[in-house]
């Protein structure tokens, strides 16, 4: 099965649109989206709008792969749980976001060799063809490594973290 996550704070028509044509084309059943509030109506693929954490979380497990937005919660998932992740950034001039803050990530998943990543709807249906070949990958951890948390904790400190509260402040 493969599972298609657009996020939960807003619909990603043009990720989902890719997916269902490319699911109809290859005439692919096994395909359940979690779209948002969108108003497509899809014609190859299972549709749930939102999905509690639970439930979201059992979707990628079972999946064989993954397709999303180029989220970092979603790409960690998919990751902590060795999917094969093909990511499609929103867009900000297109309005799927404020920015492209999502195609900075995505980049730099991609050129680690973490994600395949498609930016246009050609290179999205030959990605697909790659991610299917995909072997599950190798897993991360669930929390950040000891050695991280302890660089985050001495740059915390020397940057003068947490500030002092200055007097008369309401904090």
């Amino acid at each position: 099965m493969i599972f298609v996550t657009v996020g939960a704070q807003m619909p990603f028509d043009r990720l989902i649109t890719w997916v269902d044509d490319w699911a109809t084309a290859q005439q692919r059943d096994d395909v359940t989206a979690q779209t948002g509030d969108s108003t497509l109506t899809p014609r190859s693929l299972s549709v749930v709008p939102f999905m509690d954490p639970p439930s979201f979380r059992r979707h990628m497990q079972e999946a064989t792969a993954v397709v999303a937005h180029a989220g970092m919660g979603t790409i960690l998932t998919a990751l902590e749980l060795g999917k094969p992740i093909l990511v499609v950034p929103r867009l900000g001039d297109r309005n799927e976001t404020r920015n492209d803050h999502q195609v900075a990530t995505a980049r730099r998943f991609a050129a680690d060799g973490l994600v395949l990543a498609a930016y246009d709807e050609a290179e999205f249906a030959a990605s697909m063809a790659q991610l299917e070949q995909r072997p599950s990958g190798s897993r991360i951890g669930s929390r950040a490594s000891d050695g991280l948390l302890a660089r985050l904790r001495g740059f915390a400190l020397d940057e003068g973290w947490p500030p002092p509260l200055s007097a008369g402040t309401d904090s």
